[in-house]
């Protein structure tokens, strides 16, 4: 017998936990099952020689819920990986391993995102598997330099072999070529006076470019063989053909037979395998600069940190700082993490992470972000998260797991490039046989089709169209503040029709402000003074409101005789012999204080969405203070920016309708979602979402947790609680409404890239393919030269991670 304890997603109330140990109860096999509904877990026994944990999984997804198995998640960096194809093999071979939930590879990160069951399966299990399909694993977490370092020694490598090829290939290719047009060559070398001569030289001059590419031939023979073939594949066998002909070609003129001269294949060869080199160095120069994004915030972080221990100043590593050292920060210096200011005062530049540009003021007690700018004062602090648990490393996180994440669009090019390269190496064979056993055509002609179907269709275009795409798209949002989590979020936020805001908080700035003061027979500045002395001693959010206000105004506070607190109605003080009053309208009217002209001006305060406090002195009424949460500057324009997208704007609230209202008319709301419990918010998501729209929920609170999850994209304000982040799938940094157009723009600026990349792709392929096989020539057309195509295949990849690139000019329009 196995005891088991699964999460289960998708449950609102007991009924649903009831349901779920209903729908396991009944399985053969299975003892026991108990729902804990505050927990979410299912803790489950079960004889596993009946019943396996996938058939538990099966029978609560059939009850309308999710059972999540008790994976864990890791990256690993692979290399070796030269085209889309072998990312599609690297994630099969670990797809199929037991105990496997998910393997996703993204070719232009290099890196392999696997969830697994570590009681099924070992990570040796993993590398292993990765290791035998012919490729090398890291999980190790290399540092941003450490990565520099390697990709630039790829770089470098690869032009120096690109270099050595070219030097050898091109006095080739002017002796294969430069007799036809006419061009000298020497009489010991010249194809009608010393055919063997030629032949030979030839020879000898492809093998340093045969040397020089070695790795498409010990790769594209290793993956054929094991039944995986990739873009190497293609070019070793189309090479090999070229070389294998020459040789055959060279012994046949030896022989005697000097017309094979001019079949020899050699300048192809060497120009196909020069022409993908250079190919393969623009590539890897254009994917470095996907990825600029991350090095970025990776290089916002110092490296030392100065701690001081037993009353001295020590210089150490960033990596060895403690939670609760303290840490020296002179001006100019970044926090090297985050932490809590114990002593001094300064202003700290937080722009980086929050976009604010205006410093900001931190005394003791103040909270600090790591690799923020210290401006103009010497403060210590103690550390509170160091290396991973910092700000910074999550939003690095963040960025790097949206970047790993595969889009659903993506998934079509990715069944398609992993059936793509057999397909064509069918293809080449189908047509090179046809033209010569059909089509009356010379073995000469029928090789040439066969090279050039096997080089022009590499699917490395198709698979760097979405990936590359994504990382920049993710990158360029990290620094305009907005975080988006994945390639699906990315994906989903173009296609939304309606969003909700939360009022308080999101649309408001959530803290009350005095707004107005309405006197009778007294001075604003006295009232608000009195009102404010009043309030000194209270806790309710509209005395306090007034006490800032009278703080901002600078007016001294009188200390009160008597205080006493009416609950429901307001608060009753003596200051210097006056007998005070500050309450609602009940309170007035309960101690026949007449409001005379007053009470006209206070229901337009309370219909402008305010919250008017009556003052009354020694029985007679002095003043109104009104109280409203303030609407955030750009709450407005950000609201104006999504209607001219097309997009409806709701508001959903707990205050009253005449409150809500008075907000919505304010920033040009179209649907009002007023007095909605908090826990109820999730479920005015779901009627929208009832009514076929893709809705997107923009909040800040714990209570909002419920809704962002339960909305098709979940937005949360950066200065929210974890909660509200952690349920969401795009994050504001920078707490600015106007964010939130500028994550629309920003998915709808990626999608439409990636539809031109996939376009440019899928096209490139389905007029390259038939165009090779000799569609033209068969209408009188040209045949297809395979250099040329080397040339075609190398720059489609270039054309494709040229447009991801030009996301880098994305520019929200305000």
């Amino acid at each position: 017998m196995e005891n088991k304890s699964i999460q289960i997603q998708g449950m609102t109330c007991a009924s649903c936990a009831k349901t779920v140990e209903k729908a396991t109860k009944k399985l053969e096999g299975v003892f026991e099952a108990n729902v804990n509904f505050a927990t979410e877990k299912l803790n489950i026994s079960f004889d596993e020689a009946m019943i396996s944990v996938g058939d538990i999984q099966s029978a609560v997804e059939k009850a309308g819920y999710k059972a999540l198995s008790d994976s864990v998640s890791k990256t690993f960096k692979i290399q070796g990986m030269t085209c889309a194809s072998c990312a599609k093999t690297i994630e099969r071979v670990t797809g199929k391993i037991e105990g496997v939930a998910e393997a996703n590879v993204n070719f232009a990160t290099e890196k392999l995102n696997i969830s697994y069951d570590p009681a099924k399966v070992k990570i040796s299990d993993i590398k292993s598997a990765i290791v035998k399909a012919g490729y090398k694993v890291i999980d190790d977490e290399v540092a941003v330099d450490a990565d520099k370092e390697r990709k630039e020694r790829e770089r470098k490598v690869l032009w120096r072999r690109f270099v050595i090829s070219a030097i050898f290939t091109l006095p080739l290719l002017y002796m294969a070529m430069g007799h036809m047009l006419m061009f000298p060559l020497p009489g010991v070398v010249h194809p009608e006076m010393n055919p063997l001569n030629f032949a030979l030289v030839q020879l000898m001059l492809v093998i340093p470019s045969i040397i020089a590419g070695y790795k498409f031939y010990t790769v594209g023979f290793s993956a054929l063989f094991r039944r995986s073939p990739n873009m190497d594949s293609l070019i070793a066998i189309g090479t090999s053909a070229a070389l294998l002909y020459g040789i055959y070609a060279i012994v046949q003129i030896s022989g005697g037979n000097k017309e094979y001269v001019d079949d020899l294949y050699f300048e192809a060869a060497g120009v196909i395998i020069t022409l993908i080199m250079l190919g393969k160095y623009l590539e890897t120069v254009t994917k470095g600069k996907t990825s600029e994004a991350i090095k970025k915030l990776m290089g916002l972080a110092p490296k030392t940190a100065i701690v001081i221990k037993d009353g001295k100043e020590e210089e150490i590593p960033i990596d060895e700082v403690e939670v609760g050292d303290i840490i020296l920060v002179k001006p100019g210096e970044k926090m090297p993490v985050d932490g809590v200011v114990v002593e001094g005062t300064t202003s700290v530049d937080e722009s980086m992470l929050t976009g604010e540009s205006i410093p900001v003021e931190k005394n003791p007690g103040n909270n600090i972000i790591g690799a923020s700018i210290n401006k103009n004062g010497s403060i210590k602090y103690r550390a509170t998260k160091v290396g991973k648990d910092t700000a910074l490393a999550q939003i690095i996180k963040l960025v790097e797991d949206a970047q790993g994440s595969k889009a659903p669009i993506a998934k079509m090019a990715d069944i398609i490039s992993g059936y793509f390269v057999p397909i064509v190496i069918l293809l080449s064979l189908i047509s090179s046989l046809s033209w010569y056993f059909f089509g009356g055509e010379s073995v000469v002609f029928a090789v040439t089709i066969f090279i050039s179907v096997l080089v022009i269709a590499c699917p490395c275009a198709l698979g760097l169209a979405t990936p590359t795409a994504i990382m920049v798209g993710t990158g360029k949002g990290a620094e305009h503040g907005v975080l988006i989590k994945s390639g699906v979020a990315l994906e989903t936020t173009h296609k939304i029709q309606t969003i909700v805001f939360d009022k308080t908080g999101t649309i408001t700035e959530g803290k009350p402000k005095v707004t107005d003061i309405v006197t009778n027979d007294i001075t604003q500045d006295e009232l608000l003074q009195l009102a404010a002395s009043a309030e000194k001693g209270s806790e309710h959010p509209l005395g306090e409101a007034i006490v800032k206000g009278a703080e901002e105004r600078g007016l001294a506070f009188i200390k009160p005789d008597s205080f006493k607190a009416i609950p429901g109605h307001g608060i009753e003080v003596t200051i210097d012999n006056k007998n005070v009053l500050a309450g609602n309208q009940k309170l007035m009217k309960e101690r026949n204080i007449s409001l005379e002209k007053l009470e006209a001006t206070s229901d337009i305060l309370a219909s402008e969405g305010k919250t008017p406090m009556y003052i009354a002195i020694d029985n007679k009424i002095a003043g109104i203070i009104a109280v409203a949460d303030t609407v955030k500057t750009n709450s407005k324009k950000a609201i104006d920016s999504l209607h001219r997208m097309g997009i409806e704007v709701a508001m959903i609230t707990g205050d009253n309708k005449r409150t809500a209202e008075a907000i919505a008319q304010q920033v040009g709301i179209d649907r009002i979602l007023a007095e909605v419990l908090p826990q109820d918010k999730a479920n005015e998501v779901k009627k929208l979402q009832a009514e076929g729209k893709k809705v997107a929920m923009v909040g800040d609170g714990i209570n909002d947790a419920p809704a962002l999850a339960q909305a098709d994209i979940g937005i949360a304000i950066g200065s929210g609680t974890d909660v509200a982040m952690e349920s969401a799938d795009i994050v504001l940094m920078r707490s600015d409404l106007m964010d939130v157009p500028t994550a629309i723009q920003l998915s709808k600026s990626t999608i439409r890239n990636i539809k031109q990349n996939l376009f440019w792709a899928f096209g490139y392929n389905t007029l390259g393919i038939p165009v090779a096989m000799g569609l033209l020539h068969l209408f009188g057309g040209p045949l297809l030269n395979p250099m040329i195509a080397a040339a075609a295949m190398s720059l489609s990849s270039v054309s494709v991670l040229s447009n991801a690139l030009r996301l880098k000019a994305f520019k929200p329009i305000q």
